[in-house]
């Protein structure tokens, strides 16, 4: 008796065929995205839509109810809905979050983690990702610990908030090793960080069962920066009321102003209370790759838990997140529950982790870790430093120039330290409406969108709510020319005319 599934075509076939057919639709819609392609339209970068319209376009006037396998055209046709009605970040114009486009070695990348379709948990299944993954978080890692460079290394998680959230555990597994069975019923722990940090701190205290409130918010600087001397007057008060002092939470590249800590002097305060010193530098961590900005990470060697996301700054395919720890092994010490009937351990123990979950709270795990290794690779340290320093020069031509025209308002640090410009931009011809700018601002970012030519974000303003919210726009794309900056401007004051 032969049991043959319906599924099971000659699958070599059938991916030859798919993607014959998606290639040209996948390279058309990349070129229209690129101004050095003869195909390059400007406006390619999408406009907004309702999420009822987009519900009516994939589901109500789809015509299959996924019952059946669809045909060939309807599968065709909704690939092109989904290229056509996305946000094109191949687009320049893409200027909205803190990531920027793909790359072709990105693509490639994630194909061949597709194909391979593996499971990075355990070495005996994936046995080459494993041993990259230690090698290149031990690369990466040894860049920041100058002073633990045998010793370091790295893990991925999936996202930012993810590391964050992982180096809080840590920080309590490591500090207070009883916690791993009795919970926090002995302690009552404090955590420590800016005005300005990421929502992921305060959720990583409410997953860890310390509660939102045992989260401290320490007043910045003008500057955005992490006021030493009220961090230090909070631990203080927090100890006095009953609280003990578990981490710091400093940040490298703020979410709003891109602001960086001032490193040392919270080192000196994490030894000096007995607290775990974390640098969240998901967005501003890669100016290590760069010889003319990694001063901003002065300090960082005396971390003891740093994360970093290569899917930012550095362009990796999403998501792309490392924790790095100066001593690579505690991940194990804080993680592991010895589960022998999947983590086998190795003959030698003094050997290096090759089951790479044994050192997280999770089990599966895409290798995010591969696409960072392959852009290494393919770039080379030297390309990395040459996307960061084009990336800042672009940004600061962007804030010399609005500074040549008086309508235009910086807002943080005069001169900005990460890639993102936070400002105001006041039409000449709109009336103050009382100081706040929110209405301007949102129209004009709505307005620039529906031209399909750039998509800008807006933020509240953490230190004056009288006075709105203001544009907050990213300069992270390698593809970034100044003469698209003067046209970004230009448009801005053209959409800005046609309020009164």
């Amino acid at each position: 008796m032969s049991i043959v599934s319906d599924l099971e075509k000659d699958r070599v076939t059938e991916l030859d065929e798919l993607l014959t057919a998606i290639k040209p639709k996948l390279i058309s819609y990349i070129s229209q995205a690129d101004p050095n392609s003869e195909h390059y339209n400007s406006r390619s970068l999408g406009t907004y839509h309702e999420p009822t319209f987009l519900k009516q376009q994939f589901i109500e006037l789809s015509g299959n109810n996924l019952d059946k396998p669809c045909s060939e055209t309807q599968l065709a046709e909704t690939i092109d809905k989904v290229l056509e009605y996305s946000v094109n970040t191949w687009n320049p114009g893409f200027l909205d979050k803190l990531y920027a486009s793909n790359n072709p070695i990105g693509v490639i990348s994630d194909l061949l983690l597709s194909i391979l379709n593996t499971n990075s948990h355990v070495y005996t299944v994936s046995p080459v990702l494993s041993v990259l993954e230690n090698y290149i978080g031990h690369k990466y890692a040894s860049l920041f610990f100058t002073n633990d460079q045998e010793t370091c290394g790295g893990l991925t998680f999936s996202g930012g908030s993810w590391s964050n959230i992982t180096s809080m555990q840590i920080a309590r597994s490591l500090k207070y090793p009883d916690t791993k069975l009795t919970g926090n019923a002995n302690y009552k722990f404090a955590i420590y960080t800016s005005k300005h940090c990421h929502y992921s701190v305060v959720k990583g205290a409410i997953l860890l069962g310390l509660g939102s409130q045992n989260v401290f918010k320490v007043d910045v600087t003008p500057q955005g920066l992490l006021n030493v001397l009220d961090l230090e007057n909070t631990i203080e008060k927090s100890i006095s009321d009953g609280y003990t002092p578990l981490y710091i939470n400093s940040t490298a590249g703020t979410t709003v102003f891109g602001s960086y800590d001032p490193f040392i002097q919270i080192s000196k305060i994490a030894r000096k209370y007995n607290c775990h010193f974390h640098i969240d530098g998901s967005w501003g961590g890669n100016v290590i790759f760069s010889p003319v900005y990694r001063n901003r990470l002065q300090g960082s060697e005396l971390a003891d838990s740093i994360t970093v996301n290569p899917h930012k700054m550095l362009g990796i395919p999403n998501t792309c997140s490392f924790l790095l720890l100066p001593h690579v092994k505690n991940f194990q010490t804080a993680m592991s529950l010895q589960a022998p009937y999947l983590f086998h351990g190795r003959d030698n123990p003094d050997e290096a982790n090759y089951d790479l979950a044994d050192g997280t709270m999770g089990c599966g795990r895409r290798a995010d870790s591969f696409k960072f290794y392959l852009a290494w690779l393919y770039y080379g340290q030297v390309g990395f430093q040459n996307r960061v320093e084009h990336a800042y020069k672009i940004q600061e031509y962007f804030v010399q120039t609005i500074k040549a025209h008086s309508d235009f308002e910086i807002v943080g640090p005069e001169f900005p330290q990460c890639l993102q410009v936070c400002f105001y931009y006041h039409p000449p011809l709109v009336k103050n409406n009382g100081g706040n700018n929110t209405e301007v601002t949102r129209y004009i970012s709505r307005e620039l969108h529906k031209l399909g030519k750039y998509l800008v974000d807006f933020s509240p303003n953490p230190e004056n709510d009288v006075k709105g919210e203001f544009f907050r726009v990213v300069f992270n794309s390698p593809i970034l020319t100044d003469k698209i900056v003067d046209d970004l401007i230009e448009s801005i004051i053209k959409v800005g005319s046609e309020l009164k």
